[in-house]
């Protein structure tokens, strides 16, 4: 998504040099947020951007593994040779972190779910119907489990922290979540981490975890993180942070000029929240090209500082997330969690500065703007779901 969409911001900017998209895979770019739910199963082929490259004077190189970058020379060290650049736009987003000891693709049964090929292997375990375990009860590892019981499989979870969705939402907002999965008819076994796998070469998976309980499985899924990409830059004089992403500025610059850095591979510094953000979510990879594009075509524009926006569908429910919050914020409920639909604020000195919504669409329109308005919000108002939640700013 990052990289099609500076590509085509570039043409829209008015940029009149060549323009050339380099990816690693050899499908033409495709969208990714199908690959766990239609592509999955099996109600599309395939997710392709619908963008005439060639009208637009874009060129493709597929297949194309990039080893290294030299900056010094402006070449992008490739498999198939050097490639010069003038300008470079770093657009290599994340890559799933694999379960320890039991890297995917080394280890027989055991998927990852990032590429349109890894849908398509996952889809043939999906397809017959066996026992899935599932790694991980974060974003991915819900909306696999939703698919894999919708496909009829028999699904086991297993999630090393307490509750869902750990590293996104705190325990008492994600607790409620843990019920989706009894109902879908899923096992959710938290606090449990992993130990070992065994192969699972012709036949089912054996594994193991630290409580010494021993499962059996036809394939196992692992959904536990996603780092950046961009282990291939060591050594080229690009800043990397601790969390291994692009260190970009205001305008997605990295230190090195002609370099750029935008989507999952990339964080940049936020004056709206106050730090240094790495948003591995789709939204992110969508907005972040136009700045980019600008920049690099020399047009006036603002710094890139969006209010952060995720969307989730699983176990029949559509749960969307906008904003950015931490633990010191204070977190204000709308509805009951154990309903159909319901919200959750979170306030920083009174104002509004993210929301998830249960089955709410319209809360999550109305915060979103409220958000970008930095709103102060009546509390009393603001709990009752009744209220517009627009109606509750002051």
């Amino acid at each position: 998504m990052a990289g099609v969409q500076t590509a085509v911001a570039l043409r829209e900017q008015g940029y009149e040099g060549a323009v050339t998209l380099v990816g690693a895979e050899p499908h033409r770019p495709y969208d990714r947020p199908p690959l766990s739910k239609a592509v999955l199963l099996g109600k599309a082929e395939g997710s392709a951007f619908e963008v005439d490259f060639a009208e637009r004077g874009i060129g493709l190189r597929l297949g194309l593994h990039v080893d290294r970058l030299d900056t010094a020379r402006r070449l992008l060290l490739t498999d198939a040779g050097p490639v010069p650049y003038e300008n470079l736009v770093l657009a290599t987003g994340a890559v799933p972190v694999p379960l320890p000891g039991a890297p995917a693709g080394d280890t027989p049964g055991v998927h990852l779910l990032r590429t349109l090929d890894d849908a398509a292997r996952l889809r043939a375990a999906l397809v017959r119907r066996g026992r899935i375990l599932v790694v991980g009860a974060g974003w991915i590892g819900a909306e696999l489990t939703t698919a894999a019981r919708e496909q009829g499989c028999e699904v086991t979870v297993v999630e090393a922290a307490g509750h869902p969705l750990a590293a996104a939402l705190p325990a008492e907002v994600a607790a409620p979540m843990a019920g989706w999965y009894e109902e879908s008819g899923a096992r959710l076994l938290t606090g449990r981490r992993v130990e070992r796998v065994g192969s699972g070469a012709g036949g089912p998976v054996a594994v193991v975890l630290d409580d010494g309980t021993e499962l059996t499985a036809d394939a196992v899924v692992v959904g536990i993180g996603a780092r950046p990409a961009t282990d291939w830059l060591a050594g080229s004089g690009v800043d990397l942070g601790g969390d291994g992403a692009v260190r970009a500025d205001e305008r997605l610059r990295t230190n090195v000029p002609g370099v750029w850095a935008v989507g999952d591979c990339a964080s940049f510094p936020s004056a709206r929240y106050g730090e240094r953000l790495l948003i591995h979510h789709w939204d992110n990879a969508l907005q972040g090209p136009a700045t980019v594009a600008a920049d690099v075509a020399g047009v006036p524009g603002a710094r890139y500082d969006p209010v952060p926006y995720f969307w989730s569908e699983q176990f029949g429910r559509f749960v969307q997330y906008v904003g950015h919050h931490t633990d010191d914020d204070e977190l204000l409920w709308r509805g009951d969690p154990h309903g159909s639909s319901w919200s959750v604020c979170w306030l920083r000195a009174g104002r509004l500065i993210a929301l998830l919504a249960v089955g709410r669409p319209r809360d999550l329109t109305q915060g979103r703007k409220l958000i970008h308005a930095s709103a102060a919000l009546d509390r009393e108002r603001a709990a009752d779901p009744a209220v517009p939640l627009k109606s509750a700013a002051r």
